[in-house]
Order: C-alpha cells, then structure tokens, then sequence
C-alpha cells in the first residue's frame, strides 16, 4: 500500500511504483477529471500540479511523487488561481468539446498562481504544448487575461 496527498486529503492505494500517476489517478482511485490525451507528455490532457507546478502526469510514475502534494483539477477550485481560472472559463465559455480543458485550467492556474498579471509571452510559454483540437485558443487567452485581472462578469 502507497499513500499520497491529492487535494488536501491523504489517498491510500495499491499499484505498483512505475505506473503513470494519471493511472493511479484515474483507474486506481476514480478521479477521472484528469484527462488521457497522447501518453507522452506532448498535449496536456493529463496536467496536474505537484507542490503548485503544472506537469504532465502520463509520464510522471507514481513512485516519483514521494511526498509532494499533488492538486488535479477536482481540487483546483479550492485555491485562488484556480477559483480565478475556472469562474473565467465559465464566464466567458471557453469549453467546446471539453475533452482538453482540465488540462488547460491547470496550466492556466500554475501561470496565475507564478504570474498574477501574466502578459501575452508569459501566457504562449506556460500553454505551449496544451493542444485543444477545437481550437479555443482565443477564448483560453480571454479567459486568462479575465482571471488575472479578477474581473467579474
């Protein structure tokens, strides 16, 4: 048995340590926010923080976490940057088929959470390779500028 800390709460569970913390997250413990998008760290999907850092967690083994808080996108509501970011996406419905936006909130938040006040360059580095095959880039950008300006729709 391993124990990890997600959102706050001390999860215990049974797998091995090289499986992928996106595994552990989704099949192990039932946390299907988290989304599987391409396996190799290349589209998003799958991003979570570990002690406040987006990663990408299809290639993060859990046996590589250690004792780091982990925070998915069921608990990214409870800190500002994220409050921030998810109020923004629904006010200005940034989501089309909603399949890669955890992963975005996520890179979004640890960008607001780093840079209160992020301008375009620090935005296009902190979302590079968060693909949205919908192409709401525009949106996700708005929705960033909205959070980190705290304003309120």
């Amino acid at each position: 048995m391993a124990t990890l800390t997600i959102n706050g709460k001390l999860e215990t569970f049974d797998a091995p340590p090289d499986m992928p913390l996106l595994w552990v997250l989704r099949d192990v413990l039932g946390m299907t926010g988290t989304k599987f998008g391409c396996g190799i760290a290349q589209c998003g999907a799958c991003t979570v923080h570990i002690d406040g850092k987006a990663v990408r967690s299809c290639v993060l083994s859990v046996g590589a976490v250690g004792n780091r808080e982990i925070t998915t996108i069921e608990g990214i509501g409870a800190t500002p940057a994220g409050a921030r970011a998810q109020k923004a996406w629904l006010d200005l419905e940034v989501v089309q088929c909603g399949y890669c936006q955890s992963g975005q909130i996520m890179a979004a938040a640890a960008l607001l959470a780093a840079t209160p006040h992020p301008d375009d360059a620090d935005i296009d580095a902190a979302m590079a390779g968060n693909i949205c095959r919908c192409g709401t880039y525009v949106r996700i950008r708005a929705a960033i500028k909205q959070a980190a300006n705290g304003r309120q729709s």
